[in-house]
């Protein structure tokens, strides 16, 4: 049985294609989608992130406004400056990198980002609505910020034709940014969801029923090839940097040798994050424009 190689890359194009032009829509009304991120500190991997949604933001004509804060930035400094993108109607999506120096309280933060302009998904009003809905196209449908990852690996299986309604979904790893909320997603398009952890009995034999694998425990190559069965559909969210290179959280050499379908690190995952805060800001700014 030859493998599916799921191209996140490909799909976050195809997807981009198509905001384009929502953005172009919105340019005629008077629109103009921007997108406000905040980096404190120089992370090298939080500069490159920052960078890859500067350039998505250009290619599909949202405007980006960032600023680089020193690593040495109070927190009341920071919330100070949240307060002020709250408040500026110009802006339509704020995001905060993360992570944030030590003494800087990630969770403080993220709720002081106002519910309307929260693209990445993680405020608690956004969390809840979600949380509460029972279908995942109503979620869709009703413009919902749904995390950027999550809603990109949903994305990813529709646009795949992957069955979700009745599988079997394993999810490993039980982050709030990725493990728990793709489990709800799930769970809305009507699949069993099991969600695993580094403390779970048995994973083994809990991940070889799988129909379909979300891998995104932090650790380089823990799903390996006695993990899973034979046509398994894994999404592998892991993105681990080693001497070889960068590697998922999947055996992707071992694996793909049994699995039916398989997304690879790098081009795989990634790319999805990138465009759903695309989406997401530019379903800020219509909301926000009352279209």
């Amino acid at each position: 049985m030859a493998v599916t190689i799921i191209n996140g890359k490909e799909v976050a194009g195809l997807i981009q294609d198509e905001l384009a032009v929502k953005v172009t829509e919105l340019r005629e009304k008077g629109v103009k989608p921007c997108l406000a991120t905040l980096l404190v500190g120089e992370d090298p991997a939080s500069q490159v992130y920052i960078g890859q949604k500067q350039k998505a933001c250009e290619r599909l004509g949202i405007l980006p406004k960032h600023q680089t804060l020193s690593a040495t930035t109070t927190e009341a400094e920071l919330l100070s400056i949240i307060e002020g993108l709250n408040n500026n109607p110009k802006i339509n999506g704020i995001l905060v990198q993360l992570p944030l120096p030590e003494h800087i309280n990630s969770v403080k933060v993220l709720d002081a980002i106002s519910p309307q302009k929260d693209v990445d998904g993680f405020h608690p009003f956004n969390v809840g609505k979600f949380f509460t809905e029972k279908s995942f196209s109503d979620m869709v449908d009703k413009g919902l910020f749904l995390p950027c990852t999550p809603y990109g690996i949903m994305e990813l299986l529709k646009r795949y034709d992957v069955p979700v309604r009745g599988a079997d979904v394993v999810v490993v790893g039980r982050s709030n940014i990725v493990g728990k909320p793709i489990a709800l997603l799930l769970l809305a398009a009507d699949a069993t969801v099991t969600v695993c952890h580094s403390r779970t009995k048995n994973l083994k034999e809990v991940c070889q029923r799988a129909d379909i694998i979300i891998a995104a425990i932090g650790k380089p190559k823990f799903v390996t090839a006695d993990m899973v069965k034979e046509g398994v559909v894994v999404i592998d969210v892991g993105v681990n940097r080693l001497p070889e290179g960068l590697v998922g959280d999947v055996d992707f050499v071992n694996v793909s040798q049994k699995a039916s379908a398989i997304t690879p690190v790098p081009g795989g995952v990634g790319p999805m994050t990138i465009t759903m805060l695309m989406a997401n800001t530019i379903m800020a700014a219509r909301n926000q424009a009352g279209i």
